[in-house]
């Protein structure tokens, strides 16, 4: 019943009440991503989500355009880092949940490219919409390897329900105050995923 119905409801409606309450904390940050980084102010990539379908994903942009710069690190700028380290850039996705790309609970959508390199198990993660915080954000977030976060994201697959996605969402303030495991080390988040066997 919460799987199927009262999630999506919640989001939509949890969603939307955000965005009105951060609406003055997304114009500052749209304010300050323009005046550091110019235009455009959003970064839009093809994301998979529920069933690996693509959708396109918005975020407030964090890196600056060079040429021939091909790691992220390079491009990452000092307010992208604060931006990134305290999850504003995440903001704009309550868009994609109100329009139903995403979910507030989820694992996160990661890369394309990545849909051919999971074993069958790790790609169990595409059962649900894909989310702005999730299981595996609240037990290390990118300081995990991918078989243990692909392990916790399925392990969330297998248990959605309204007490877990609750805690997931304390647990998540708690992880902005600390700022942990926001990216791993050499890394503007975490390095590719290349395909493994899950563990």
């Amino acid at each position: 019943m919460y799987r199927r119905y009262l999630k999506r409801m919640l989001d939509v409606w949890l969603a939307t009440l955000a965005l009105v309450l951060l609406a003055p904390v997304m114009l500052v940050t749209a304010l300050v991503v323009r005046v550091s980084l110019g235009s455009p102010i959003f970064f839009r990539q093809q994301r998979p989500g529920l069933r690996g379908v693509p959708f396109t994903i918005l975020k407030f942009r964090t890196m600056r355009h060079l040429a021939g710069a091909q790691r992220d690190e390079a491009r990452l700028t000092p307010i992208g880092r604060l931006l990134r380290s305290l999850s504003l850039d995440e903001l704009p996705e309550l868009l994609n949940v109100i329009t139903g790309d995403m979910s507030l609970v989820g694992p996160r959508p990661l890369l394309v490219q990545y849909l051919d390199r999971y074993t069958p198990e790790q790609a169990r993660r595409h059962d649900v919409r894909p989310g702005i915080t999730g299981w595996a954000q609240v037990n290390g977030r990118n300081a995990l390897t991918w078989p243990d976060k692909f392990a916790l994201d399925v392990w969330y697959v297998d248990h959605v329900s309204f007490a877990l996605d609750c805690r997931i969402v304390w647990l998540t303030l708690g992880a902005l105050v600390t700022r942990r495991g926001i990216a791993q080390p050499g890394h503007a988040t975490a390095e590719e995923f290349k395909g493994q066997t899950a563990s």
